[in-house]
């Protein structure tokens, strides 16, 4: 038997339905985030916007995976997703009803440039310059995500992230970005998941572009891709028309200490380099080149026959100031201390808590975290992506009840205030995701929404966990 961070203690009454959507909360949900906190919610482009083929957009790699048979559960695109490209001043009340601070979203690159360089769609700028004047309109932030995987076709037909000319397609993307809406935004994320995009994208084949490729070729990729952020950094602070703040988004699983004496051990499982089947999911692999300025020294041993050349240059254009430090957590593992200095990670104890998806629940995650995280790179932290996937459906009162799901953002909202408390600096919370949407290569069967849209209509129906996030915001910000 291992510690489980005493959820026990934290099953009491949190909230007390007053009918109507509403919720009272207990004393227990008044905890101490500080003043300036933001509470969010947070979308990406292809996810939610639909409209693939409008307004002179130019095709994404997800477009051309979606539309090969077999590639996503049930052979659903994104073509109409949420159709949020025209619903969108209807989504921006329904954040208002919610009571969000701030909405991240993502830009779609070849809506922004068709052929992701060169001439400049007009009407695709358009698009998010009403939507963060919509988002300002009704006192909701705008935190613009840059890249959130889906990578221009043109380009990829040009090589790529294996093209080294990639760095400047990206920092020229950013530029412009930048350029066109920093009279109005002051927060932008450079990459979300680089993990993900290129993992599933080039190693595993499970995402877009569905490739299965050589470690040499994805070590490159990778770095490539760091190169991109750096070079992106440089020409976005060039560009601003204000001060602006820059993060970077990666995620990751975080091991969670089984008892106090294994902290140490969980914090370096946070940080090994895995072996070389898994080493594209590790965390510090990615982020240590952006914040500290190298790669790690494990890593660089251990995947040394597959690196490309690495020069100071490369690492000095890498290792660009940022503001703040983002990660998209959705689980954790537990983790003891072996006899040797190192660590163990435990099973999972029969019978835990998944979510619809299948995913373990260990709501300890986003305590020790952002906790490791803050200690090692020393920026504020923000959640960018939390949440879970839950069977929703619309009961006869014509309401979604998701009880799961509030529960689980409570206890995770619980623990990670327990990581502020204890020293890190927590500087936001965005709940995975604003609406159901397009979720990726499980297309539209997994439901992630403090927002229910049924997909045939577009009818949206706030759920009981958009109230609960509503009253819970209402009672945090001070």
């Amino acid at each position: 038997m291992y510690a489980t961070g005493g959820l026990l203690s934290l099953i009491k009454p949190f909230a007390v339905d007053k009918g109507n959507g509403g919720y009272e909360l207990t004393e227990e949900c008044t905890m101490g985030f500080k003043k300036d906190f933001v509470w969010g919610a947070a979308t990406s482009a292809y996810q939610v916007e639909g409209a693939y083929n409008e307004d002179g957009r130019g095709l994404s790699v997800w477009d051309v995976f979606t539309h090969e048979d077999g590639r996503v559960f049930g052979n659903h695109t994104g073509d109409i997703a949420c159709d949020h490209y025209h619903k969108f001043r209807e989504d921006v009340k329904l954040m208002g009803e919610i009571g969000i601070k701030a909405y991240r979203f993502s830009i779609s690159w070849s809506r922004i440039i068709p052929n992701g360089t060169g001439t400049v769609n007009e009407a695709g700028i358009k698009f998010y310059s009403d939507l963060i004047d919509e988002l300002l309109k009704n006192g909701i932030e705008p935190y613009i995500t840059l890249f959130h995987w889906d990578y221009p076709y043109e380009l990829y037909k040009r090589g790529g992230w294996m093209n080294p000319d990639s760095i400047k397609w990206f920092a020229d993307y950013a530029e412009l970005i930048v350029e066109r809406f920093s009279d109005r935004v002051t927060h932008f994320i450079t990459f979300n998941e680089p993990q993900c995009f290129i993992g599933a994208g080039f190693k595993n084949g499970e995402h877009a572009p569905g490739l299965k490729c050589p470690e040499r070729d994805v070590f490159l990729m990778c770095h490539n891709v760091l190169k991109a952020h750096g070079a992106a950094v440089k020409a976005m602070r060039k560009a601003a028309k204000q001060p602006i703040k820059i993060g970077y988004a990666p995620t990751g699983t975080m091991p969670v200490p089984a008892e106090e004496k294994d902290i140490e051990a969980a914090r370096r499982a946070l940080f090994e380099c895995p072996d070389i089947d898994a080493w594209v999911w590790g965390v510090s692999w990615w982020s240590d080149p952006v914040i500290l300025g190298k790669y790690p020294e494990e890593g660089l041993k251990k995947y040394a026959e597959y690196l490309p050349e690495i020069t100071d240059a490369d690492m000095k254009l890498i290792h660009q100031p940022i503001d703040f430090y983002c990660q998209n957590i959705y689980q954790g593992v537990f983790v003891k201390a072996d006899e040797n200095g190192g660590s163990v990670r435990l099973p999972y104890k029969t019978g835990i808590t998944k979510t619809a998806i299948q995913w373990n629940v260990v709501p300890e995650c986003l305590r020790w975290g952002p906790r490791f995280l803050y200690e090692r790179y020393s920026l504020p932290v923000y959640i960018t992506e939390n949440g879970m996937s839950a069977h929703d459906t619309v009961s006869l009162d014509g309401r979604v009840h998701d009880p799961n799901r509030i529960d689980y953002t409570h206890r995770h909202l619980i623990e990670l205030e327990k990581a502020a408390k204890e020293g890190a600096d927590i500087a936001g919370y965005f709940h995975w995701s604003l609406m159901d949407n397009f979720e990726w290569a499980c297309g539209y069967s997994e439901r992630f929404g403090l927002i229910y849209v049924d997909y045939d209509t577009q009818e949206r129906i706030v759920k009981d966990s958009g109230y609960w996030y509503r009253d819970w915001i209402k009672n945090h910000v001070r």
